[in-house]
């Protein structure tokens, strides 16, 4: 039985001068839910943004803000679980390439040496395995513009340097590998969450090398190379000051997960 997954976003910024924002926390397309709320508002003026979908089925909000307070609150309702993710005819091109996070060129010797002779599953497990124990979960330790290479320099990082050094060995390994940001039930700390997907077979299974949540309960927001393509908020023209983020995501049985066994996300 699928447990019934609540998720909620809410977020608040200080905005200074006219800015342009792109916002992505609602769950993906096909997703399957049953009430989903989504209100902006600046010193309380309703904005209604313009939605936009992205490749497999990420869900952007667009909007323009003047300076004020401006407030973001989501919330979704998801029971059962959404099909598997397709594989495009691109897929195996575009997540092998090299990205500004995912520097898998500049790993591929160290990759060859630490994971000989592996491949599908078996090589995603490892990896996944290797960078849970060469890196310490420290959020003091992450950087906004490093990426796979500058995390394994520090030895530390959060979801998102996790998620880049196992794409980056998956990657330099020939295994096709993105980044997904994720509502994580049983998360802790909360937030909002990254994992990777690997093309095993012909289907998209994921690896979290931090091990914080349990996989069978995670909710699909975004996809794409690494972090540039899966950021919950971008604003251009003006830069603006996140002052407040609450998230929470809750299913309503308590959920388990066998890292050794192959998880696909829904």
């Amino acid at each position: 039985m699928t447990p019934r997954r609540e998720v909620r976003s809410s977020l608040t910024f200080e905005v200074h001068d006219p800015t342009a924002f792109v916002l992505a926390v609602s769950v993906a397309e096909g997703v399957p839910t049953t009430v989903e709320t989504l209100r902006v508002a600046l010193d309380g003026r309703e904005i209604r943004p313009r939605p936009q979908r992205e490749a497999h089925g990420t869900r952007l909000e667009l909007f323009e803000a003047t300076p004020g307070v401006l407030q973001l609150d989501y919330t979704a309702t998801v029971v059962g679980r959404s099909a598997p993710a397709s594989v495009d005819a691109l897929d195996p091109v575009v997540y092998l390439r090299p990205s500004r996070y995912v520097q898998s060129d500049a790993l591929t010797q160290r990759a060859r040496d630490t994971f000989p002779g592996l491949e599908g599953w078996p090589l995603a497990r490892a990896v996944g395995d290797w960078v849970h124990d060469h890196l310490d979960y420290t959020p003091a330790a992450t950087s906004p513009t490093g990426g796979a290479v500058e995390t394994l320099d520090a030895g530390a990082g959060v979801c998102r340097d996790f998620a880049h050094v196992t794409a980056a060995m998956l990657r330099a390994l020939d295994h096709p590998a993105r980044v997904v940001s994720v509502y994580a039930p049983q998360l802790d700390p909360m937030d909002l969450h990254a994992v990777v997907e690997v093309l095993v077979e012909g289907r998209w299974v994921v690896v979290d090398a931090t091990r914080l949540a349990p996989r069978t309960g995670l909710v699909r927001i975004a996809t794409g190379r690494d972090a540039a393509d899966t950021a919950f908020e971008t604003n251009t023209l003006a830069d603006v000051e996140l002052r407040a983020m609450s998230i929470d995501a809750r299913a309503d049985e308590r959920l388990v997960d066998d890292h050794r066994e192959p998880v696909e996300l829904g």
